[in-house]
């Protein structure tokens, strides 16, 4: 599946904001209602079982929770049901925050967080990081459970979250709708499991980013829970710029330095300075060439060489293209080889299966590659692990979802004007406290890290404070790189201490 076609969802996070401190009971176990119709039959009750992590050094007990959350339509008969995965620390304090996560797409289930990332095991994919036919799954020392508990997400349509009527599941289809649903989802959550004075975050990817502050507003508007911080991984901001004209010379420009880095990490070569330098050229010089008239001559050459040089792509090829290369950059970046790149970590490269073709063929190397092992390493560990035994196919990425997915608007809208930048805007308005953590990798194509740090960089000068940029090696699932998994770790654990240190806790039992 090409990655224009689906973009795998991003980290955010927030927090309840509540003066009451009270000693939270143990997580509730509500299995889902008998019968229910359809597909929702082969759903078993909820699974509860206990566990031991070892991470930095700590030992900690918990319970993990495989199970539904069932939503309900306006004549009382269940309607979905969403399928998620918890993991809670027991004798926790009553401060200890808990993380809502979810993957994007539109279309991802949250596999690839909970077993890429945060959870308490992760799938190895070996000494290069990409044999995804021989991963095996291991203990996370980096998970996130040593600092939050977490709550992993499968919206409708991925995982094993599906309506009652197959017909109804279009319904979810939809920013709103789906912003709506999963607020709901989190709600039913905090009050079967007295979470309601505990700090709340949500983590997302990609367009789980997106989702995440659409889901904020909904916790506000509809459910009167108030959030305190994100923390997003590779978000969609705007989606202007990401899906817009392939001849916008700006867009063009905030891409180059994920290109530049891509190909220092294909020469061994890479460094921050170089990435600053290369930052400093795509705004400097990159971009008037772009938005005026095509240079030519002696200085075109120098242009157009010092593009190709930048970047592994030919200087026949960037002359061409008249130094615009989201279109041509999968296809040439290995130098006039026969490897394509990856969008997703641009650095990656794999035989070209159609190198007679101009055009882009084949699905991409990354996520159409190792992390696909993501989908049935999480049924098997589910099953074998977490005790939820179910024959329903577990969904991990959905064309389905992705295609028929309605932005706004009447006519379903349209990627390209949808964002999300005015949303936050106003979240970091209505809360003091509400802060944001953004990670992305320098050589992510689907998401171009330069993308971000302009939306970011643009902020109003009173919220700048409270929104923090973090760039890592990698591409757009930089955490299966197992330094930037830890770097963005530590990252991650700095940000939740500041609410931490501003709530003393206590003890519950």
């Amino acid at each position: 599946m090409s990655f224009r076609q689906m973009v795998p969802g991003l980290v955010l996070a927030f927090s309840l904001l509540s003066t009451v401190a009270s000693a939270a009971p143990p997580e509730q176990n509500h299995n889902a209602p008998a019968g229910g119709g359809g597909v929702l039959s082969l759903l078993p009750p909820d699974a509860v079982s206990d566990h031991v992590l070892n991470a930095d050094g700590k030992t900690i007990p918990y319970t993990a929770t495989a199970g539904t959350l069932d939503l309900f339509g306006q004549d009382g008969q269940r309607s979905a049901a969403i399928f998620y995965t918890a993991y809670v620390a027991k004798n926790r304090d009553a401060n200890r925050p808990v993380t809502f996560v979810f993957n994007g797409g539109p279309g991802a289930a949250s596999a690839f967080l909970n077993l890429g990332l945060v959870g308490p095991r992760i799938v190895d994919f070996g000494a290069d990081g990409r044999d995804g036919a021989n991963a095996k799954l291991v203990d996370n020392p980096q998970s996130w459970l040593e600092f939050t508990d977490l709550v992993l997400i499968d919206p409708i349509g991925t995982g094993w979250s599906r309506t009652v009527k197959p017909d109804d599941q279009n319904d979810f289809y939809s920013v709103d709708s789906d912003a709506e649903s999963l607020a709901k989802a989190i709600t039913l959550y905090v009050s079967h499991n007295g979470r309601a004075s505990s700090p709340k975050y949500i983590l997302g990817e990609s367009y789980g980013g997106f989702r995440s502050v659409k889901v904020a507003n909904s916790l506000r508007e509809d459910q009167g829970i108030l959030v305190s911080g994100i923390v997003m991984l590779s978000p969609l901001l705007e989606g202007r710029f990401v899906f817009g004209d392939s001849g916008d010379a700006l867009a063009a420009a905030m891409e180059l330095p994920s290109l530049a880095a891509a190909e220092l990490e294909r020469q061994n070569a890479f460094s921050e300075k170089a990435i600053q330098d290369a930052q400093t050229f795509a705004l400097n010089e990159y971009l008037p060439a772009l938005a005026g008239l095509p240079p030519s001559g002696d200085a075109g050459r120098a242009f157009y060489g010092r593009v190709a040089k930048l970047t592994g792509i030919p200087e026949d090829v960037v002359a061409k293209n008249q130094g615009f290369l989201s279109q041509v950059y999968r296809k040439h970046s290995d130098g006039g080889g026969t490897d394509v790149a990856s969008a997703y970590d641009a650095s990656f490269l794999a035989p070209d299966p159609y190198p007679q073709s101009e055009a882009e063929h084949g699905g991409d190397p990354v996520l159409d590659g190792f992390v696909r092992a993501y989908g049935g390493a999480f049924s098997s560990y589910a099953r074998d692990e977490l005790g939820f035994h179910t024959d329903m196919t577990y969904t991990l990425l959905s064309g389905s979802v992705n295609r028929e997915w309605k932005w706004g608007g009447g006519s379903g809208g349209s990627r390209a004007t949808a964002g999300v930048t005015d949303d936050l805007k106003e979240l970091l308005s209505l809360s003091p406290s509400f802060r944001v953590l953004v990670g992305q990798g320098y050589s992510d194509l689907v998401i171009p890290f330069g993308v971000n740090k302009y939306v970011l960089d643009h902020m109003p000068q009173a919220l700048a404070d409270r929104v923090a940029l973090k760039l890592y090696r990698g591409g757009h699932m930089f955490y299966t790189r197992p330094a930037s998994r830890e770097q963005f770790t530590g990252d991650a654990r700095a940000f939740y201490a500041v609410r931490v240190q501003a709530a003393p806790a206590t003890q519950s039992n």
